[in-house]
């Protein structure tokens, strides 16, 4: 006869299937460990054991003072491409929104004609990441007619401007006091810049810089051996 899983495991396993099933979504405040320990009919600790597993897994977070919360699944990135974050967290079942802060035009005597957008992503109705974007003008006039108040600017460089090459520069930040609260985050939180120049031969298209929160956002590189190389090769 198959033994009855332990309590831990059984409120851990039935946690586990409300997040998967999409019933509890990223974000969703879990019941207080008293209320578990009574609806599971266990003891406190039992509670807090399971819910430490399911932090372990990524499925849950704890936050100091307010409780504890379904995690938001990390976005995965491939480092040496150029991603659509509207792709990549739709792919994570979040739903994605663009807000634009900014849209300023800069033409000077002497400068390039330039189109400079700030703006946040959201996932899930949560900040996702800050970007000052600037795009060549001379190189991509169609973007002065745009409308980058509704539709964000890297989604629709990829949708309309072919590039040849890009340069990616990330790099561990702290974010500043604007920038934390921005990104609904503390002051000095560990955040993830990503700055990304692209070319069209030898035309530059577009820099922007992108600020991820730490928790949010992975940058995963695959690599294959290559033959051994001889020597002097």
């Amino acid at each position: 006869m198959r033994a009855a899983p332990n309590p831990a495991r059984r409120i851990r396993e039935d946690i586990e299937g409300r997040i998967h099933s999409g019933e509890w979504k990223p974000g969703t405040r879990i019941p207080i460990e008293q209320e578990l320990a009574a609806r599971y009919g266990c003891a406190r600790a039992t509670v807090s054991k399971a819910l430490g597993e399911l932090v372990a897994a990524g499925l849950v977070e704890r936050r100091r003072k307010a409780g504890s919360f379904v995690a938001h699944p990390p976005v995965h990135s491939a480092v040496m491409t150029v991603p659509d974050l509207a792709e990549l967290i739709a792919a994570r079942g979040e739903t994605y929104r663009w807000e634009a802060r900014a849209i300023v035009r800069r033409k000077n005597a002497g400068e390039a004609d330039t189109l400079q957008i700030d703006g946040i992503h959201f996932a899930a109705d949560e900040p996702f990441a800050l970007e000052r974007r600037t795009i060549e003008l001379a190189e991509v006039p169609a973007a002065a007619e745009a409308n980058f108040a509704v539709e964000a600017p890297g989604t629709w460089l990829l949708a309309h401007i072919p590039w040849t090459s890009a340069r990616h520069v990330v790099r561990a930040v702290a974010a500043t006091r604007t920038e934390a609260k921005a990104l609904a985050t503390g002051s000095g939180a560990a955040c993830l810049q990503l700055e990304r120049d692209t070319w069209r031969g030898d035309r530059p298209v577009t820099h922007v810089r992108q600020l991820f929160r730490g928790d949010r956002f992975d940058l995963v590189a695959e690599f294959q051996a290559g033959m051994p190389r001889r020597e002097g090769d």
